[in-house]
């Protein structure tokens, strides 16, 4: 099973003693998605609503946490999965609608995830 979320990431670089230019890049950052049922796999349903992370502030500031650099913007791209995890996440979020305030599967990713999920 293999998943991942991707995401758009500008930041700033602000060395010490030295000056750089340009100072500020965009890159790409994936982030492997946890096995439907483990610990974070609800991931999608505590940081994106609609396609769009739902609080900018906090999800830059994971950012800055995991790169170690000044983070101007993040940006959700998509969600980028096999069938095995996708069936797999399906049926995770079946056995559990009540937690997602949801009456159906695509409801649920469709409320998280929006359009943006690529099923390889």
């Amino acid at each position: 099973m293999d998943a991942r979320y991707v995401f758009a990431v500008r930041f700033r670089l602000s060395p010490d003693g030295v000056s750089v230019s340009p100072n500020e890049f965009e890159t790409t950052m994936t982030r492997e998605a946890d096995r439907p049922g483990d610990s974070g796999w609800l991931f999608f349903r505590d940081n994106l609503w609609r396609g769009e992370i739902s609080d900018d502030t906090h999800f830059r500031e994971l950012t800055e946490d995991a790169l170690g650099v000044t983070v101007l913007s993040v940006e959700y791209r998509r969600f980028e999965t096999d069938e095995e995890y996708y069936d797999a996440l399906r049926e995770e979020i079946a056995a559990d609608l009540d937690v997602f305030r949801a009456d159906s599967v695509p409801e649920v990713l469709s409320k998280y995830l929006g359009s943006s999920v690529e099923v390889e």
